[in-house]
């Protein structure tokens, strides 16, 4: 009941907005992904009249982990990288294509970089082709580089950035050139570009195996293990419910002013060990063993945005803690309280 209960608040926040979109025809790219899922299952609980075309390197996959999103929208089989172009108008286009894996921007940061680049000019290219109204554009608080510790709260406008230098950098650095790309095709082209620059997050449909500190944290106090942590845990993040970020997505995407930039994160800062120590509290775990290595992160310091802009501008809050955050997410991989 917690993906519907959290489907239901959505839909309630956003029905006064749904009608906006009514008739729109939108081409997404990355919606098989967990962020993307998230806003496909909210449109999909809604009673709007929606086409989406969803561009995915596996339809069939993606039809038997959701048969539901399947049925209700129209999926296009390709790549961000190679696709054709499907015919027809489109009034929006939503890019939410990346793979944000760290072993990938580890191990092929070539590869990581052209993904985002490349397929955020084809997935432009095809706006301007299409003669969309609007684009919604999902960038990272990656762009920001090393948050310094005495900035407890980046804003929009903080001019840091990656290391350059440094092949890690590949993600960060690929949704900068991104941004770039957004403000060239808006100047030359005059398309209406929307920029959500997403920070950390948590929620059900979040993969607990892969290199999220937070789901895997989750996942071993499930298992009843402790909860390990190779660094010294001192890193600083803050956690937004899925649900809150597919709600704030969609509002940027119907309401935000041309050419806004938003910071979509929680305010909540937390280090790694304390966030290891609550999760292993909330769910029973047996403790947190702390070995005090190296970082090999990409960023070992802060990681927590301000989002004072989009809450004015859009009228948002978050609506889920971080400890309800935890709870719902284990809740949903099966743990029993």
């Amino acid at each position: 009941m917690i993906v519907e209960d959290d489907l239901a608040a959505i839909d309630r926040q956003l029905a006064p907005h749904w009608g906006e979109l009514d008739g729109a025809r939108i081409f997404m790219t990355g919606g098989t992904g967990f962020i993307g899922r998230w806003m496909l299952e909210a449109l999909a609980r809604s009673d709007s009249n929606v086409e989406v075309l969803l561009l995915s390197r596996n339809p069939a996959g993606f039809a038997e982990r959701a048969p539901h999103l399947a049925r209700r929208f129209q999926l296009v089989a390709g790549d961000v990288l190679d696709f054709s172009p499907p015919p027809g108008r489109f009034t929006h286009v939503i890019h939410a294509a990346t793979d944000a894996s760290a072993a990938l921007n580890a191990n092929d940061p070539r590869r990581m970089f052209d993904t985002i680049v490349t397929g955020t000019r084809r997935a432009l290219d095809l706006a301007v082709e299409h003669q969309v109204d609007r684009v919604l554009f999902l960038s990272s608080g990656a762009v920001y580089g090393a948050q310094p510790w005495d900035v407890s709260h980046v804003t929009e406008d903080w001019m840091g950035g990656p290391d350059p230098r440094d092949p890690k950098s590949a993600y960060g650095e690929g949704k900068r050139a991104a941004e770039l790309l957004c403000a060239i095709y808006g100047k030359q082209f005059g398309l209406d570009i929307v920029t959500s620059r997403i920070f950390a997050l948590l929620g059900p449909l979040l993969s607990l195996d892969i290199h999220f500190a937070a789901g895997n944290f989750i996942r071993d106090a499930m298992a009843g293990r402790p909860i390990r942590i190779e660094s010294a845990g001192t890193a600083v993040r803050s956690y937004l419910y899925a649900a809150d970020l597919a709600a704030w997505l969609w509002l940027a995407l119907i309401r935000a002013p041309r050419g806004a930039t938003f910071n979509m994160g929680s305010e909540d800062a937390v280090s790694i060990a304390d966030l290891a120590r609550r999760t292993a509290a909330i769910l029973g775990g047996p403790g947190v063993e702390i070995l005090g290595q190296a970082d090999a992160g990409w960023n070992p310091g802060r990681y927590v945005p301000s989002t004072a802009l989009v809450r004015k501008e859009l009228g948002v809050t978050p609506t889920i803690s971080l400890d309800a955050a935890i709870r719902r997410t284990a809740i949903f991989n099966g743990w029993k309280e």
